[in-house]
């Protein structure tokens, strides 16, 4: 199960894997109506995002079961605890020109450019999220935890 396809070019084991997760011994399989979110995700946020860019990648996280997201200090409600979030960077791409790009051709709940480094293209990652009913189109920048709204300058 863990090898089923979710969209043309991910994997539920790419959406699920966590070092943290194996490191602690914690089950991050997600339950049946996560796996079916993750599966939006893929099909509106990644595979749009790989399609435009032409460069293969692995998202760094998706799916965090509770135990996983508290282990790793994660929000109290993280949208990767609910199969509804993914982070992720594309190799050769300046993670601000990701964002830019997704913040102006994809629908999406919530947009965060992590930890970014004016200068410094593979500085931080990039979250987006998704919801199957009416999405923010919520643009953030989040340094540390100083968290800014609007665009990424």
């Amino acid at each position: 199960m863990i090898d089923i396809y979710l969209s043309p070019h991910f994997k539920l084991s790419e959406l699920i894997h966590s070092d943290k997760a194996i490191e602690l011994g914690i089950d991050n399989t997600p339950p049946e109506d996560v796996i079916e979110r993750l599966k939006i995700v893929c099909c509106r946020i990644l595979e749009p995002v790989r399609d435009h860019f032409h460069i293969p990648f692995r998202p760094n996280s998706g799916y965090r079961c509770a135990e996983l997201n508290q282990a790793i200090r994660g929000s109290k409600s993280s949208q990767h605890m609910t199969g509804q979030a993914v982070d992720f960077e594309i190799p050769g791409v300046s993670n601000y020109d990701l964002a830019n790009w997704i913040s102006m051709n994809l629908i999406y709940d919530q947009l965060i450019l992590e930890n970014y480094e004016s200068g410094m293209p593979s500085s931080g990652w990039v979250h987006c999220s998704i919801v199957s009913g009416k999405n923010r189109m919520q643009c953030l920048t989040i340094k540390g935890y100083l968290k800014r709204e609007g665009l990424f300058k």
